[in-house]
């Protein structure tokens, strides 16, 4: 299968579990004040409560995986190229969800679709089609996607290679 015809493609690595220690020092700065996307709402300095970003992105830390998308047949959904994915692999792979997938043995990003009775891995991108998956034997549901991380600038230093 050529993966840059069909597929956004994914690197996964599994999620380290941190000690309570670790949890304790992850905590963040997190303001109650949603911030304005379009025009700038008066100065609002209220934090609220510190924000432990591993508590917030992983419910299943047993479950919980982690991918890198490559290529863009997902832009669509908000998965860009190069984007860090959390996978969940506890919860059920149900219509509509953004899924990882091993299809003939590649890992893939799609929306999963079933269609009357058929079942179908979809881009969110019109250049690049379905793949119809029903009854396939060389195709496993790995997790559904339940974040995805989108980098603007890298940051100089250690901890940037994620």
């Amino acid at each position: 299968m050529d993966a840059s015809k069909h597929h956004t493609i994914v690197a996964v690595s599994p999620a380290k579990a941190q000690s309570k220690t670790e949890k304790e020092t992850s905590l963040l700065p997190f303001f109650l004040s949603p911030v304005a996307a379009g025009f700038p709402s008066p100065a609002e300095d209220y934090r609220g409560q510190d924000l432990n970003l591993h508590e917030f992105l992983i419910h299943n830390p047993a479950a919980t995986f982690f991918a890198r998308a490559i290529g863009d047949s997902m832009i669509n959904a908000g998965i860009q190229d190069g984007d860090l994915l959390v996978i969940d692999r506890s919860l059920p792979a149900e219509h509509g969800a953004v899924v990882i997938a091993a299809v003939a043995g590649e890992l893939t990003v799609k929306r999963l679709v079933r269609k009357n009775s058929r079942v179908l891995l979809a881009p969110a991108n019109d250049q690049f089609e379905d793949l119809d998956i029903s009854g396939s034997e060389d195709t496993v549901i790995w997790g559904v996607v339940v974040h995805s991380i989108h980098t603007f600038r890298a940051h100089p230093g250690p901890g940037n290679g994620i």
